[in-house]
């Protein structure tokens, strides 16, 4: 694969979402889980997310209803949907500064959402995190729409597909350094998020406005990539 040439202004700039957009705190799911089901928490990600149920999910393997049903079952309780958006909710702590960003290059480029998440997060977005869906509108994806998930090249290759624009003109950040080489092995420019001071340096030196403007009001309208 041909190197992608930092010379190049990117079209697209693609978030994760989980410790990118929002912290994402894990233990804190568990517990709440654990509180709906009484099975302790390391049970319960032994039972969800070791053995390969939630992978699945993330690669598009298993639609959102099969997914909320095997949930439960792994559980040993029946599960409502309001109860695994509370779990998922309340493990998320958006950062506004992030936000702040990610609206601000709207302003220049096109962004997208990208996420190793299944269709029950899709579907629940709204709920699970609206500023993200507010921003990103109908660019914000799931790993399961593409049915495989980051960090296989073909996940992001579809994404651009998807928008119009060419991989090379696409930047993927992403908090997950096997995440990052996936997205270059596809032919994106990656970026390994570790605090927005360097992703700030980084998209500067590719070209893009990154200054906040406080007046600026949040908007929801996304640039046409094409």
């Amino acid at each position: 694969m041909r190197p992608v040439s930092e010379s190049v202004r990117p079209a697209l700039v693609v978030f994760d979402m989980d410790d990118v957009l929002c912290r994402y705190d894990l233990a804190t799911r568990l517990a709440r889980l654990s509180d709906v089901s009484g099975r302790s928490p390391g049970e319960i990600r032994g039972a969800i997310w070791d053995s390969g149920f939630e992978t699945a999910s993330d690669a598009g393997a298993i639609d959102a209803a099969t997914y909320l049903a095997g949930f439960g079952a792994r559980l040993g309780v029946p599960l409502t949907r309001a109860q695994w958006v509370e779990a998922r909710r309340l493990a998320m702590t958006p950062d506004p500064d992030m936000l702040a960003l990610a609206r601000t290059l709207q302003r220049s480029v096109a962004v997208a959402l990208l996420t190793n998440n299944g269709l029950l997060t899709y579907e629940t977005i709204d709920e699970l995190f609206p500023e993200a869906a507010r921003l990103f509108g109908d660019r914000l994806f799931v790993s399961a729409q593409f049915r495989t998930r980051k960090p296989e090249p073909a996940v992001y290759r579809r994404l651009a597909d998807r928008l119009g624009v060419p991989a090379e003109a696409a930047l993927m950040i992403d908090d997950k350094p096997a995440n990052v080489t996936g997205a270059e092995a596809a032919g994106l420019l990656g970026h390994r998020f570790d605090g927005i001071a360097g992703l700030r340096a980084r998209l500067a030196a590719l070209g893009l406005d990154t200054a906040v403007d406080a007046r600026t009001a949040p908007k929801d309208a996304q640039r046409d990539p094409r």
